[in-house]
């Protein structure tokens, strides 16, 4: 049997998990506005995050011992999404996901570091 996990990793789980969600939302909210909201880069970016989120969700649920790796990158691209969000100041839905993917960046770095403590 998995071991429970910590509420620390309860925390990142319920972050990756509501960061994979507001970044498909938002992704599909640049197609529809389209010009650079829907510039490639952009929308791969948003894609990569969602995809990683999920991915890492699913590490920790299933107690991987490799979860601290996929936090890592989980956090490199929830910064850099984040980053690529922020350039869109007038819209609320892209500062909702930077938000988000902030809020996650910070949980999954700290789970990361958990991870390199072993």
């Amino acid at each position: 049997m998995p071991h429970t996990a910590s509420s620390e990793m309860q925390q990142c789980i319920d972050n990756c998990t509501a960061c994979h969600a507001i970044c498909i939302e938002t992704a599909n909210h640049c197609l529809s506005m389209g010009k650079e909201h829907a510039e490639p880069h952009h929308i791969n970016t948003l894609l990569d995050c969602a995809d990683i989120c999920a991915t890492s969700a699913d590490f920790m649920l299933r107690s991987s011992e490799y979860h601290p790796k996929t936090c890592g990158v989980c956090a490199e691209l929830c910064r850099a999404c984040a980053e690529s969000c922020r350039a869109f100041a007038d819209d609320a839905q892209m500062q909702r996901c930077a938000d988000m993917c902030d809020r996650c960046a910070e949980s999954c770095e700290r789970m990361a570091q958990m991870g390199a403590a072993h």
